[in-house]
């Protein structure tokens, strides 16, 4: 899916070779400030290497337009957007930004049930606690069905319960799907949870 070559990022990171299998869950880990997002943003056009090259299904990055890229390479950020209004605008908007037809009732009630929300579509998301937001942008990147998802920090607001339970269920559809996940996490227990390759970044390198 995607291949890294004598990739750097100004004095944050060091990329020699790295290839991100199709299909896999890749799960990268390493302490604070190792560098784990920036690699991340390299691959949806967030970041652009100093050097180097990226391909994603054999295209250079160079070529491809950012936006369309990012319409197949969704990141959900470790503080996901929220807007003002309803659970159902929030639900709709990834689809609208990938131009893609609205959700049904069905299936935005579906993911709902799926992240362990009991909320109506028509509630305010104001009401929402942080998890509860968290899981409302899990629900709508689900929504979106990409190519390649790339979760950063997916369940750092989610108690212990409920980032098992939610997180099961997601990645249990999306290998389903086939779709491609990237996940960034400080979590060792929940990579060797659910990953089909770690990645460990110190200090801006790949050192596993």
């Amino acid at each position: 899916m995607f291949e890294l070559q004598n990739i750097r990022f100004l004095n944050v990171l060091h990329v020699p070779t790295l290839t991100i299998h199709e299909g896999d869950i890749t799960c990268i880990v390493g302490e604070s400030g190792a560098g784990k997002s920036t690699l991340a943003k390299l691959l949806n056009k967030m970041n652009s290497p100093t050097e180097g090259t990226i391909t994603y299904k054999g295209r250079d990055l160079k070529e491809m337009d950012a936006v369309t890229l990012r319409r197949d390479v969704v990141m959900l950020s470790q503080t996901p957007l929220i807007v003002e209004g309803t659970i159902r605008d929030n639900l709709q908007l990834g689809l609208h930004y990938a131009e893609k037809r609205e959700a049904t009732e069905e299936e935005m009630m579906r993911v709902l049930q799926e992240m362990k929300l009991t909320q109506s579509l028509e509630d305010d998301v104001a009401t929402l606690s942080g998890g509860e937001k968290q899981r409302i942008a899990l629900a709508r990147v689900a929504l979106m069905n990409p190519s390649v998802l790339i979760l950063d920090e997916p369940t750092s607001a989610l108690d212990d319960h409920t980032e098992e339970d939610v997180m099961r269920q997601f990645l249990r559809n999306a290998k389903q799907a086939g779709q491609t996940i990237i996940i960034i996490t400080h979590s060792k227990s929940l990579a060797e949870e659910v990953s089909d390759r770690i990645i460990t970044v110190k200090a801006g390198e790949i050192i596993d």
